[in-house]
């Protein structure tokens, strides 16, 4: 069994930084997926209140459960800023799907003893794997 298919089968509680209700973008998708996959994922992001009619929160500190698993759909210096996050409040694994993740963000998480999905695409991870 890989990494991937191991984190879709054996995490239920997802956080997506970069939530957002615009339908037509990456932040709504990948939010969406995890839900039709039947996830518990939080929606994060300051900018907005809620995602759909999940309560979106500003920052991964302020969840009401720690996450088992943060996908990042934010650029790459603030995939940065969320690995820090992660380590301070011991979420084991980051997934960065691509345009997320840098060569430094993937070094920080990794140095931290956190684990790493990068370059990735969960939606197609979640279909591929039957998880959706």
């Amino acid at each position: 069994m890989s990494y991937v298919t191991d984190v879709l089968k054996n995490n239920r509680v997802f956080a997506v930084v970069g939530a957002t209700p615009n339908k037509e973008k990456y932040g709504y998708k990948i939010f969406e997926a995890l839900r039709e996959g039947n996830y518990q994922v939080f929606p994060v992001n300051p900018k907005y209140e809620k995602v759909d009619e999940a309560t979106c929160y500003p920052s991964l500190a302020q969840l009401p459960t720690k996450p088992e698993v943060v996908v990042t759909v934010v650029p790459p210096e603030v995939t940065l800023k969320v690995v820090e996050e992660c380590q301070l409040l011991g979420v084991p694994v980051v997934w960065m799907p691509p345009g997320s993740w840098s060569e430094e963000a993937v070094s920080k998480a990794e140095s931290l003893d956190l684990k790493v999905i990068h370059d990735i695409c969960i939606i197609y991870s979640l279909k591929s794997f039957s998880f959706i």
